[in-house]
């Protein structure tokens, strides 16, 4: 699925909307299920703040920066 004019790097799997909040600066991103997930791991192990993740409607969000790297091993 291409959202926001980037391509998912895993285009088999389904895009999630991903809603970080930070502070009180909230950030809406697409990404693949696998990298979504893993995000969701790392900030709850390393950051302060809240992620919210969602089935639905993702055309014309940005991709999740790095994204890629929440796949690798």
């Amino acid at each position: 699925m291409n959202n926001g004019g980037r391509r998912s790097p895993c285009p088999d799997e389904p895009d999630v909307r991903l809603a970080v909040l930070i502070s009180s600066v909230r950030m809406d991103f697409a990404a693949c299920l696998t990298a979504a997930l893993m995000f969701v791991c790392d900030v709850a192990a390393r950051r302060p703040g809240t992620v919210a993740v969602s089935p639905g409607h993702c055309a014309g969000l940005p991709r999740l920066p790095n994204e890629r790297l929440y796949l690798l091993p």
